[in-house]
């Protein structure tokens, strides 16, 4: 395997400002990934993508360099992960390192460990498109989702003649804490027209994804006690 880890840490964010540096147990929120990261992989491997100034500050006091600041068309709401992916893929490719495997790690799940990393990477060949990781989700289609009809009327979103929770479909979520991707797949296609992906099981407070700031208070009392 030739890896290529990239951590994507753009400096907007509407629901916690500043997010990927703000600080959760004592250290910048992207710290926790960074660490991960280096539990698997040497830092030359490890590409930190960000528009932001500050944040590459943040990220080199760990000694980790940030090779460049990402294009401005690259940081706005608009600018989609795919083509951060790529941008970093051929930043890589452009100065002579040819990947075959992309590891992408969201710095917004901190309880994710170099350990979770390793067993998903063992579930990864190079006949798949992608190893993501997930987590058994609450909200089962078979059992507490519905849709509305074109009369107005609730139906369940999946169909199946279930009495309790127990007997359902185990069904999963994608928990954003890693993507492991064949470079070759994403080259061709985007991650949600992917046919061949394997699942990585995580418990639930590991797939925690700090979203908004009621995520930022959850995981700031998981750290404290």
């Amino acid at each position: 395997m030739k890896p290529l880890v990239v951590i994507p840490a753009r400096g907007g964010s509407k629901g916690v400002p500043r997010k990927n540096i703000k600080e959760l147990g004592g250290k910048s929120l992207i710290y926790y990934t960074i660490e991960a990261a280096r539990e698997v992989f040497e830092d030359k491997y490890i590409m930190v993508s960000t528009d932001d100034e500050e944040i590459k500050e943040v990220v080199e006091r760990t000694g980790l360099k940030v090779p460049f600041l990402r294009p401005q068309e690259l940081a706005t709401d608009e600018a989609g992960t795919h083509e951060v992916l790529l941008h970093a893929i051929k930043f890589s490719e452009g100065n002579g390192y040819f990947p075959d495997t992309l590891i992408l790690l969201q710095p917004t799940s901190p309880f994710r460990t170099g350990e979770h990393i390793k067993e998903a990477l063992n579930l990864y060949h190079n006949e798949l498109d992608m190893v993501v990781s997930v987590k058994e989700t609450k909200s089962n289609p078979y059992y507490v989702l519905f849709e509305e009809n074109e009369e107005g009327y609730l139906r369940k979103s999946k169909e199946g003649d279930f009495t309790r929770r127990q007997d359902v479909p185990k069904v999963w979520e994608i928990n954003g804490a890693i993507y492991i991707i064949n470079i070759e797949s994403i080259k061709n296609k985007e991650v949600n027209r992917f046919e061949c992906i394997k699942k990585y099981v995580m418990d639930y407070i590991s797939s925690i994804d700090i979203d908004d700031k009621l995520d930022f208070q959850i995981a700031s009392l998981i750290k404290l006690n």
